[in-house]
């Protein structure tokens, strides 16, 4: 399967609440923080979800 490197690249601060949970089910805590994940279909629906913090690459 297809991993994806997702990085934050804008600030959680004044975000709903369900914008701020995403990013951390993605294990996402810090700006210019980056992780690697499968390309689920579950992962892909969160990284939609906060698409505007975020900035992927596949790999």
């Amino acid at each position: 399967m297809k991993k994806i490197r997702i990085t934050q690249v804008r600030s959680a601060v004044d975000r709903p609440v369900r914008q701020k949970r995403s990013l951390e089910a993605l294990g996402l805590r810090k700006m210019h923080q980056t992780v690697e994940h499968e390309a689920t279909p579950q992962i892909v629906g969160i990284v939609d979800s906060v698409k505007h913090l975020v900035s992927v690459e596949e790999l």
